[in-house]
Order: C-alpha cells, then sequence, then structure tokens
C-alpha cells in the first residue's frame, strides 16, 4: 500500500507539526513553497542535529517533490527519517503532510532529502559520532 493510498505516512517521525496561516499565503492563497520548505529544514535541523549531537548545517536539498498544496488551516505535520550517515554528514529524508482544515484527511504535501554537515563551535565540518557511541537515550530516540 502506498503512502498516498494509506493516508498516513509510513517513514519517519513527527519532528513538528504547525497550522498554515493566512500570513504564509501567495496572491492565489495557497501556503508558499518556501514557508513549507523552511518548516521542513527546520525539522530536518532537529533531526540532524540529535542524531549528531551536535549543531549541524544545512548544504543542500535534493529531490524536492511538490505533491499538492497547502491551504489555510491545514495542519502541517512534518517527519523525519535519518536515511545515510557519513564522516561529517548526514541525508535527512522528510515528508511534509496535512490534515486538511485541521480535521480532514491527511495527504502528503511534498518530500525531500536534506543533506547537513556537523560543525563545530568555529564552523568547521567534525565526524558525526557512531550509532554505538552515542547515548542510549539518544540512541533509542533515532
Amino acid at each position: 500500500m502506498s503512502q498516498e493510498d494509506s493516508n498516513a505516512p509510513d517513514r519517519g517521525r513527527l519532528t513538528i507539526r504547525t497550522l498554515a496561516m493566512p500570513s504564509d499565503t501567495n496572491p492565489s492563497g495557497d501556503i508558499f513553497g518556501g514557508w513549507v520548505l523552511s518548516q521542513m529544514d527546520l525539522a530536518a535541523g532537529i533531526c540532524a542535529g540529535q542524531r549528531a549531537q551536535r549543531r549541524v548545517v544545512t548544504v543542500a536539498v535534493e529531490s524536492m517533490s511538490f505533491i499538492r498544496p497547502v491551504k489555510v488551516g491545514d495542519v502541517l505535520g512534518v517527519y523525519t527519517e535519518v536515511e545515510k550517515v557519513g564522516r561529517t554528514s548526514l541525508d535527512i529524508h522528510v515528508e511534509a503532510w496535512v490534515r486538511r482544515g485541521r480535521i480532514g484527511e491527511r495527504e502528503k504535501v511534498t518530500e525531500a532529502t536534506f543533506r547537513f554537515v556537523a560543525v563545530d563551535d568555529n564552523g568547521k565540518s567534525t565526524p558525526v559520532p557512531k550509532l554505538d557511541d552515542l547515548p542510549p537515550y539518544v540512541a533509542s530516540e533515532l
């Protein structure tokens, strides 16, 4: 069963939930794609920072795909999942779903892969710890 058929995300954890407001619209009355993208970046950054256990910076957004518009009054839920961990980088799969009019059916509206790099206090890339090196309470939440 595909995600569109099930009307529920089957990848990732709910990381951010927010309400689409009139101030976030374009002249056509739809929510700006940039607003949705920023919510996804925030959620992906939370996920990447938790996995890296340090500051992370967005370096790329790959394969962004807008599927359906977001409307005023929709509740946007952003789901994240660590897809790949490199030496200093992390790829985070992100899906954005809405609940129409706050109570309606759930629909996937967009998805993308965000790449982050872990950085130290000086902004220099630094290794991401191995999963086995993380405290048990952190690893259990990933």
